[in-house]
């Protein structure tokens, strides 16, 4: 499946959470599913359950269905519970890190800074969004692209706040990931086992 490019309001309202990755609007502020029969009463069957829980992080991370599953396939072969290896390997993608440092206001816009080139990993240029990102690496902006009004805009005006695994410097534009991202620190609201119990008799 494609990589979604519609309105993204309408995803948070219909999957009923804020997804701050995916957009800084509030999903609270129509709290029922979009469209004329939003407002009935929703059923929720075990599987619309597990698939909601899913495409929260789908959405919110900006992968598609396929990079969803190789990366829970990979969560899965460690001994750690798949769930929050799953959340830790989304929370590493050099796009949402560069989000998270509060470089870009979403993940799409961190995504198309790495893309353009405008981001460096202990100082080489990085243009994979899905490139994992490691405790001891550096993440800077590239020098020439320091004074990018988008770039300061966003630095100005964080849409979270740091999450305790990285550290930056507003100055120089400069962040570090200190360590490996725990559970605390995933921005969605998720039931991570209830999308290990999608995929697991799924693959």
């Amino acid at each position: 499946m494609a990589r979604y490019t519609g309105p993204r309001l309408r995803i948070a309202r219909r999957l009923g959470t804020d997804l701050p990755g995916l957009t800084r609007k509030i999903a609270d502020r129509r709290p029922y599913p979009p469209g004329q029969h939003g407002k009935g009463r929703q059923r929720f069957s075990e599987f619309k359950k597990q698939l909601y829980e899913k495409q929260k992080l789908r959405y919110n991370y900006g992968v598609s269905e396929q990079q969803m599953r190789n990366l829970f396939e990979e969560a899965q072969r460690s001994r750690d519970p798949a769930g929050l290896v799953l959340l830790r390997f989304l929370e590493q993608r050099f796009d949402n890190v560069v989000f998270r440092l509060g470089l870009a206001p979403t993940i799409p816009a961190a995504r198309q800074l790495v893309v353009h080139r405008h981001v460096m990993v202990d100082g080489k240029i990085v243009d994979r969004p899905s490139y994992r990102v490691t405790p001891g690496e550096e993440i800077t902006i590239k020098p020439k692209s320091r004074d990018l009004e988008r770039i300061a805009d966003s630095v100005a005006a964080p849409t979270l706040r740091l999450p305790s695994y990285l550290d930056f410097d507003e100055d120089s534009l400069r962040g570090r990931m200190e360590s490996l991202p725990k559970r605390a620190d995933t921005p969605v609201q998720v039931q991570e086992n209830l999308v290990v119990e999608y995929y697991s008799p799924r693959l």
